[in-house]
């Protein structure tokens, strides 16, 4: 059974590199950036809510918007696969990275300790002239705030259409990518680059692939093993049996 050789495979690694998207993180009620463009949101356009050009023109309206998204991220709890894959970096230890194309935080809620995030995170402000970082509260008053080190108006945390992925993050990916024994890639279209070819970057140092997404995508037929199954119900079937 493809399930229980991916087990076996994952339980003897020493370097276990994830990778997750979107996928994960809709169990638990959090829509894609498209998807939460209903009502009010549908009449702008993606680059009208998330670039640096928007945020110059009219940033009350872009706050508005990820006001929205933050008070559901903050309201939405971590399903059995975010707490799966806190549980696999506990056991994992040194040798775990998680990668992650989500800007909820939810990994972080349920125990995983320093996802590298390429995208950012929507629950941080970010001030872009002393770099200082700080979590929002969706609950009160969520306008653009300054940042209290320097005044500038801060923004949010996230990488928007135009920008490139946090340097920093993305080495760290390729660095563990590239030496992983296994990677699993959960819940992703393997669609966006760069992030679509890390795992192949495992796969070339003749490391394993485990996707697990219940459709198929450009990965699947590459992949060591294919899973077609929810996160929620693959990642705690993957640990079973671990002592």
């Amino acid at each position: 059974m493809m399930l229980e050789r991916a087990r076996q495979r994952l339980r003897s690694a020493q370097r276990v590199v994830v990778m997750t998207g979107a996928g994960i993180s809709a169990e638990s009620g959090i829509p894609t950036f498209r998807a939460a463009q209903t009502g009010h949101w549908a009449r702008f356009r993606p680059e009208d809510l998330a670039s640096p050009d928007a945020y110059r023109r009219d940033p009350e309206t872009v706050w508005a918007w990820y006001a929205g998204r933050c008070r559901g991220v903050q309201a939405a709890q971590p399903n059995p696969g975010h707490l799966a894959m806190a549980e696999l970096e506990r056991r994992q230890g040194k040798g775990f990275l998680l990668v992650t194309q989500n800007v909820d935080g939810l990994h972080q809620r349920a125990g995983s300790r320093r996802p590298a995030e390429l995208h950012g995170n929507l629950t941080r402000a970010r001030c872009e002239s002393c770099g200082l970082k700080q979590p929002l509260n969706a609950q009160e008053p969520f306008t653009p705030p300054s940042c209290p080190h320097c005044g500038t108006v801060m923004r949010p945390d996230v990488v928007w259409f135009g920008e490139r992925l946090p340097p920093l993050a993305l080495a760290q990916a390729e660095a563990a990518f590239s030496s992983a024994h296994i990677a699993l890639v959960i819940g992703t279209s393997s669609l966006v680059e760069p992030a679509a070819s890390l795992a192949l970057l495992t796969l070339d140092t003749g490391g394993t692939v485990i996707e697990i997404n219940p459709e198929p995508t450009p990965l699947t037929p590459l992949a060591t093993f294919s899973l077609p199954m929810s996160a929620s119900r693959a990642l705690p079937a993957l640990l079973e049996g671990w002592s």
